[in-house]
């Protein structure tokens, strides 16, 4: 009841009240604060919790998770592309020291047999008598000009055959190759997947550290061993790790992430490249050591031959017109800077260093196929943690010069009994 008439006091309060006009009527509207006018009647009302008197205080925002996760992806990001530079300018150096190095091996090589055969033609000149028993006015001035030609060239000799330009110009050329191939993957990983992996930053550090170490820039000391006892594989890369399994970009999804018979690994896919791997160990990299080591033997010769000549032919020269020798000194002088002039073209002109590097890294290459290949196939290792089956023969048929379907041939050499040596011809038909 009382609630009842606190309703009618406010709408008799609220309602416009009506006043004589001289011309009619005026309506006088009034409004008053309705909880007053209450007040003042003694009805009281239950009170209600305003939200506008009660300030609740909001915790302060942090940062969302997602925020964070951008800033962590755009460092790694960051940190490849600083890698792709330098795997960029690493190149650019590799290729300047190699054209460098081959002019080397130009310029020497003609210097040398210039020199040489300088020497010779003076040594000979200095024997022509001018009538009679009189000698040559000249003698003395052939005989120590050609001793002093022939004592420079040997020294000359010796330097070249230690430090071997060609082959110098042979390992720029690799590396620079090298150091290219790693900025493209670097450049294509970034743009497949929007956000790398730390695992690829590690990754990507570790093979330009390989490559520093392969290929050395600095001439003395730190140069690679022209001379080995045994060659063996250039190694330039690091310990190889299966890939992690990436989220696959939405439109790849379709075409490698949803197919599951891509990444099947089975019976007849493992004998194939085991087959393979058997050949490629027993025949193509053997083979290419083989050629390694015979080369270094054939290299080594030679640069024992030339200087030993050519100072053979310095000793003729100094004992030119001694009386107790003869024209033995002479003939010394003229045929031991002949033969040194054409065992320095054939170790030089040819280039049997630059062949010895050829070798070691194409030994080096089939060596790193084998161990992509024994990584996938390691028994301890999952099937779903392996390579894309159909991508991994794509790419080994690639590297080898064949078709896909020609890996199939090699199965057979899987079998124990088999050698990898029987198989027709090489795995690799590139070189």
């Amino acid at each position: 009841m009382a609630l009842l008439q606190s309703h009618n006091l406010f709408l008799a309060s609220s309602s416009p009240k009506i006043a004589p006009k001289q011309n009619g009527w005026r309506y006088k509207a009034s409004l008053q604060n309705p909880v007053n006018y209450l007040q003042t009647r003694g009805i009281s009302l239950p009170k209600t919790s305003s939200s506008s008197s009660t300030i609740t205080k909001k915790p302060p925002q942090t940062m969302p998770a997602t925020a964070t996760d951008d800033k962590g992806a755009d460092l790694l990001v960051t940190k490849l592309y600083t890698i792709a530079e330098v795997a960029a300018d690493r190149a650019e150096m590799h290729a300047i020291i190699g054209e460098q190095r081959n002019n080397w091996n130009s310029l020497l090589l003609n210097s040398i047999n210039s020199i040489t055969l300088t020497a010779s033609i003076m040594a000979g000149l200095s024997t022509i008598s001018i009538g009679g028993d009189q000698g040559s006015p000249h003698f003395l001035a052939f005989k120590l000009s050609s001793a002093v030609l022939y004592t420079a060239v040997t020294g000359m000799m010796f330097l070249v055959n230690k430090i071997q330009p060609s082959q110098l110009a042979e390992e720029q050329r690799n590396a620079t190759r090298l150091f290219k191939q790693l900025e493209r993957s670097i450049r294509t990983t970034l743009d497949l997947y929007s956000t790398p992996t730390e695992m690829d930053v590690e990754e990507a550090m570790e093979k330009v550290l390989a490559l520093d170490k392969a290929y050395p820039l600095p001439l003395l000391p730190g140069m690679l061993e022209k001379f080995p006892k045994k060659l063996e594989p250039t190694v330039w890369w690091p310990k190889l790790q299966l890939p992690k399994r990436r989220v696959v970009p939405h439109n790849m999804t379709n075409s490698i992430g949803n197919n599951e018979k891509s990444i099947r690994w089975n019976e007849e896919v493992e004998e194939g490249m085991r087959g393979l791997l058997k050949v490629l160990k027993e025949k193509d990299e053997d083979q290419y050591v083989w050629f390694g080591n015979l080369f270094v033997k054939i290299n080594k010769c030679l640069a024992i031959s030339g200087p030993s000549l050519a100072g053979l032919a310095a000793v003729g020269a100094g004992l030119i017109g001694t009386p107790a020798l003869g024209q033995w000194p002479v003939l010394l002088a003229v045929m031991g800077g002949v033969l040194a002039t054409a065992v320095n073209t054939l170790e030089h002109g040819f280039q049997i260093g630059m062949l010895l590097e050829m070798f070691r890294n194409c030994a080096g290459f089939y060596k790193k196929l084998g161990e992509e290949i024994e990584l996938n196939l390691d028994e301890s290792t999952e099937v779903e943690k392996r390579e894309n089956v159909e991508l991994f023969e794509m790419q080994m048929a690639l590297q080898l010069g064949r078709r896909v379907s020609e890996l199939k041939d090699f199965a057979p050499y899987a079998s124990p009994s088999v050698k990898g040596d029987e198989f027709p011809g090489f795995a690799g038909k590139l070189f």
